[in-house]
């Protein structure tokens, strides 16, 4: 039998969803992008090797150079990359930009297309995504210096000048675009935690709210009921009959904590729930078809309160009248009908100031999900259907 929601405890607090989606894409991003870079550089750059270019720099360099892009996507892969990560791969980009003229070709040097070119513009659009908006831009201005200096120590001004001004764009775009998206994801999370910190606090209103409600509807059931007995005049003097009403209100009160002390999960017998139901009310004379029925324990308080409720109603407002009292459990729906052949009323006319059908009984049903139908007119008696389903 499924478990009855429990309005009980508010939603636990989330982490700022927007930020963890950044920093899980502008880790793996970049990560992706250095690997790519590291397998180009391992390829490529070893092809040409003609004078001035030294062999003996330029494999060890290409090694070097390898294994961090793969160190880098794993380290990203794994954890964040941390300030330290990212300044040591601007350090290695800038290393290998100013030995430019010992490791690329002259005839491969212009163009942008040398494969420095590529690692110089894979460091600085990875030091925007992945270090502090304080230190990428000038990570990105350090390796744009690196690579001028050694294009010109290799004595190609032009290609200097060229690929200067597209690393500039290259770090200017890439900052722009994680900026905005910084400032864009940090107002998300700020609405985000908002909204979330609203919800718990209308929760925790909700059930403050709820128990209210419920405390209310006991007391209107037991001790009310008995003090506007009183009030109206039903006792004159001392009456054992009044005595033995109140000890029966304290009964159900004390009845009521220990089924509230019961686990969520634990089982109950409805139809005995309905019988000591009947039980407090010996004036009333109900004819009681209760085959046996066991339900959540939640379920059975909410539906026998919500009974005692309507059962004290027709003792209270049509006294001699014939009442019954019916449950029915049938595909996993609960069905429990009290039916008096007394004066009836008009359901749309009770004033909003009542408390008994309106908390007593809907309300309690409203609790666990339930529905309640009541079927009355003046001088046709009246139905009251309780009925809950643990079908969805």
């Amino acid at each position: 039998m499924p478990a009855v929601p429990s309005p009980t405890t508010p939603p636990a607090p989330n982490d700022p969803p927007a930020a963890g989606a950044f920093a899980f894409i502008f880790s793996r991003l970049p990560a992706l992008l250095r690997l790519s870079c590291g397998l180009f550089c391992l390829l490529v750059a070893p092809a040409v090797r003609t004078p001035p270019v030294r062999t003996e720099l330029l494999l060890p360099a290409v090694l070097v150079l390898t294994g961090w892009a793969v160190w880098y996507t794993v380290r990203a892969w794994r954890v964040d990359l941390g300030v330290s990560f990212v300044a040591a791969d601007v350090a290695l980009t800038s290393a290998a930009c100013l030995a430019i003229p010992v490791l690329v070709a002259p005839e491969v040097l212009p163009g942008e297309a040398s494969w420095i070119a590529v690692l110089a513009s894979t460091t600085v659009i990875n030091a925007q995504a992945t270090g502090t908006a304080r230190m990428s831009v000038p990570a990105g201005l350090l390796v744009v210096v690196a690579y001028t200096t050694g294009a010109h120590t290799a004595g190609n001004p032009t290609e200097a000048r060229a690929h200067a001004v597209t690393l500039l764009a290259q770090t200017g775009c890439a900052a722009m675009l994680t900026a905005v998206m910084r400032r864009r994801i940090a107002r998300a999370d700020t609405t985000f935690v908002a909204a979330q910190r609203a919800t718990r606090h209308a929760m925790v209103a909700r059930i403050a709210r709820e128990a209210e409600r419920r405390q209310n509807r006991d007391l209107h059931d037991t001790v009310l009921a008995t003090l506007t007995m009183v009030g109206q005049g039903a006792v004159s003097g001392p009456s054992p009959a009044l005595r033995e009403r109140c000890a029966a209100d304290l009964h159900t009160l004390a009845a009521l904590a220990e089924a509230r002390s019961v686990p969520h999960d634990a089982t109950a017998r409805l139809d005995e729930r309905l019988r000591a139901v009947l039980a407090r009310l010996p004036g009333l004379p109900v004819a009681a078809d209760l085959p046996p029925c066991t339900v959540t324990a939640s379920v059975a308080e909410a539906v026998a309160e919500s009974a005692h409720a309507a059962l004290a109603n027709a003792a209270n407002h049509a006294p001699g009248a014939r009442v019954s009292l019916r449950l029915r459990w049938l595909a996993g729906t609960v069905t429990v009908e009290v039916v008096d052949d007394g004066p009836g009323f008009d359901p749309d006319a009770v004033p909003a100031h009542r408390y008994g059908l309106r908390e007593s009984v809907h309300g309690r049903m409203a609790t666990i999900g339930g529905h309640v139908d009541v079927d009355s007119a003046p001088g046709q008696g009246t139905r009251i259907r309780l009925e809950w389903s643990d079908v969805g």
